[in-house]
């Protein structure tokens, strides 16, 4: 095991924090390999991509695998683009090398930072796209067995952020590939932000992609220039009686109605609504772009991000009558924990 111990350059939010030992993987043995001698040794073990979509609240108190399993596999046949990635492949780099290719479908979800193996957890989206609306499949390691088996999207439970891979498999399974299938007959996804303004008819996936990016860049501080994990609250999904109750009182409220009958919110819009833009705590502050985004502003410990974000959530409710869940995974001591049980 190689003894970086520091955790600051593989978390997006560049939180101080550090763990027993980080080791990197390259492959699926390397990878099962890792996690026996870590359990042999009766450790907790933390599996990490990009490290984009984690806070380490505290140190963590194992071992920290960096999967770095790379292959980006493409079969095509008359109508359809089959494509098997590692889990360990850089998530935009991956779109990219799609996009050269003239492989198209995925360009909605560009500049996403994080890795492919990452993607199905949180069931990644953005501007009108999800992880599941391409996903054939996802493989994954048994730590049981050994054994790489392969689970059919449909058997993946995929919602909103959420998937059977933060639930059930969290601890018994990691994610060493994932399939898509993109059809080769492209049909533009205009329906949100700025795509909005594109001409259907006419529009091209370089286009949708360049766009994407460009909204990304403006509106998205970097994280390789200030510490932040992307969105860091969830869009909350309320009742239709409750949004109309909402749209009552703020008529510029932005409402996406769901096809259950509920009713999706725009958690920025929420926070921007409560004067929240700028606003500091401890080392860390919402970003005064884009609300939504928390930045690690003046070197943050995880818990002055954990303080904000409590903050935030209780100004919303105070507000509103909504809590706002955070859509970041929390790492403590031992592991993974639950988000609420911090900040409510």
């Amino acid at each position: 095991m190689n003894s970086f111990l520091e955790l600051k350059p593989f978390n997006t939010f560049a939180i101080e924090a550090k763990a027993k030992s980080v080791c990197i993987a390259e492959s699926v043995k390397s990878l099962y390999q890792q996690w026996l001698e870590a359990k042999n040794h009766q450790l907790p073990v933390l599996i990490l991509g990009g490290g984009s979509n984690v806070l380490f609240i505290e140190d963590f108190d194992g071992v920290v695998i960096l999967n770095r399993i790379k292959g980006v596999e493409v079969v095509e046949t008359a109508e359809y683009w089959y494509i098997n990635a590692a889990a360990g492949e850089n998530w935009h780099q991956f779109i990219n090398l799609l996009m050269s290719k003239g492989i198209y479908g995925v360009e909605n979800l560009a500049l996403i930072p994080g890795y492919v193996g990452s993607a199905p957890i949180q069931n990644i989206g953005a501007y009108g796209l999800e992880l599941k609306d391409i996903c054939e499949y996802v493989d994954i390691l048994s730590l049981d067995t050994g054994d790489v088996i392969r689970v059919q999207a449909k058997e993946c439970r995929f919602s909103y952020r959420d998937s059977i891979f933060k639930h059930e498999y969290q601890h018994t399974h990691i994610i060493v590939s994932v399939g898509f299938k993109l059809s080769k007959q492209w049909s533009p996804r205009l329906t949100y932000g700025d795509l909005t303004q594109l001409d259907p008819a006419t529009v091209t996936p370089q286009q949708v992609f360049n766009l994407v990016c460009n909204t990304r860049s403006k509106k998205l501080p970097d994280p390789m220039i200030i510490g932040n994990v992307g969105s860091f609250f969830k869009n909350p999904i309320i009742s239709e009686e409750k949004a109309l109750r909402i749209k009552q009182n703020h008529s510029m409220c932005p409402q996406y109605p769901q096809e259950d009958g509920t009713v999706k919110l725009a958690a920025g819009w929420l926070i921007e609504q409560c004067g929240l833009k700028g606003y500091e705590l401890g080392g860390a502050a919402v970003h005064t772009e884009q609300a939504l985004v928390l930045i690690n502003k003046n070197q943050a410990t995880g818990r002055d991000v954990v303080n904000l974000a409590r903050y935030v959530s209780q100004t919303v409710y105070e507000h509103f009558d909504i809590w706002l869940e955070p859509e970041v995974r929390f790492i403590g001591k031992h592991g993974e924990i639950n988000p609420m049980d911090c900040i409510l």
